[in-house]
């Protein structure tokens, strides 16, 4: 069979990489259509992925608005001349590319406040696939897993440290660092949000450097270090997931280095405006089983940051509230192929239940901070 599979930013490569190399490794022919955004190609290269590009995107909301006609365009004359028989994607490019070529879709999403991208593209897909703590209905082709989607790529049965990440970042082996992760906040989805502004960053890095070493991940290039106790994350995008399971503490205005955070084991602190009662489901969740912090007051951070970094005994309490939190979920990556052989009819996979129907798992009890 032939598939094909969008990836519109770097969480995507991540998402689908393991299934492709599958699937090609099972003599399928399988294609990537890529948008140039960030590292998105940096990673394909990385992985030696066989993608071609429909775009590019900066990191502004205006980029990609005035590039949406252009990408459409050339996304569904490559899908045309690629001929796929089943297509992955999490939103609008895939699923608009598939009605115009007539091939049957399968979406994967994870963010409930994306409304929109859920209204243009949900009623073109053959299944839609949510984890079990998504809490809006998608109608009748919704099914959801056990899991979250960075289970495709940081699930146990898939994820192995890298030993020799602490020589390439330069910090020895019991030291303590920090990674401050920042958001350009450039997605469809991101628009009317923000996170840490500049002065906070600042601020961050000034009240934490006495108790770790500081790393700066910008997706926007935004924050100028010169002056502060703090360095850049310089090593390629690929050893991102290494470089967070040997931190001690994460602390983002961004979304899925929070969750990738929790899947590793690391303590993760989660600041920006979608933080608050209408709040995705797996960062309720994630909190709840005491993997991360969801902050809407800028003073918490640091209040927090100070606790953690402090108490000798939470890397060890982490790493076991994580592998209590995977023991029941789902290798994603596996679940992707049985999928892709399904022709993404999804009705017979024991993995994957109907939205609403059934029981869902039992979620566990919350668990306090700094409690067993």
């Amino acid at each position: 069979m032939r598939y094909l599979f969008f990836t519109n930013t770097p969480a995507h490569v991540h998402l689908y990489k393991h299934a492709v190399r599958s699937l090609r490794a099972d003599g399928h022919e399988v294609r990537i259509l890529a948008r140039d955004y960030t590292c998105t190609t940096d990673l394909l290269e990385w992985y030696d992925l066989p993608y071609e590009v429909y775009g590019y995107c900066g990191t502004s909301k205006q980029s990609l608005l005035s590039r949406l006609p252009a990408h459409y365009v050339r996304a569904i004359r490559q899908a045309r001349r690629f001929d796929p028989d089943l297509i992955f994607g999490m939103g609008g490019y895939a699923a608009h590319t598939g009605a115009m070529i007539r091939t049957p879709t399968v979406l994967l999403i994870d963010s409930e406040p994306a409304s929109f991208d859920h209204a243009i593209s949900t009623p073109f897909a053959r299944a839609i696939l949510t984890p079990n703590t998504f809490q809006k209905d998608l109608g009748e082709n919704h099914y959801v897993f056990s899991g979250l989607k960075e289970c495709a790529y940081l699930h146990p049965e898939i994820y192995d440290p890298n030993p020799s990440i602490r020589d390439r970042l330069g910090v020895a082996s019991d030291e303590p660092y920090v990674i401050l992760r920042l958001n350009a906040f450039g997605s469809q989805h991101d628009v009317g949000k923000d996170g840490i502004t500049h002065e906070q960053c600042h601020q961050l890095i000034e009240r934490l450097s006495d108790d770790a070493t500081i790393l700066v991940s910008d997706e926007g290039k935004n924050v100028d270090l010169e002056d502060l106790p703090a360095r850049s994350f310089d090593l390629h995008p690929a050893l991102i997931h290494d470089a967070l399971a040997e931190a001690t503490l994460l602390i983002a205005d961004t979304q899925t280095m929070v969750t990738e955070a929790a899947l590793l084991g690391t303590p993760a602190i989660r600041s920006n405006s979608f933080v608050g009662d209408s709040d995705m489901g797996n960062f309720v969740e994630l909190e709840n089983q005491g993997l991360i912090h969801n902050v809407a007051r800028f003073a918490e951070i640091v209040d927090i940051s100070t606790t953690l970094l402090r108490d000798e005994g939470v890397g060890e309490e982490w790493t076991r509230r994580r592998n209590d939190f995977l023991s029941d979920k789902a290798n994603l990556t596996e679940l992707l192929v049985d999928v892709a052989t399904a022709r993404g009819r999804v009705d017979d996979l024991d993995a994957v239940r109907q939205f609403g129907r059934g029981t869902p798992p039992e979620s566990k009890p919350p668990v306090g901070v700094g409690s067993d």
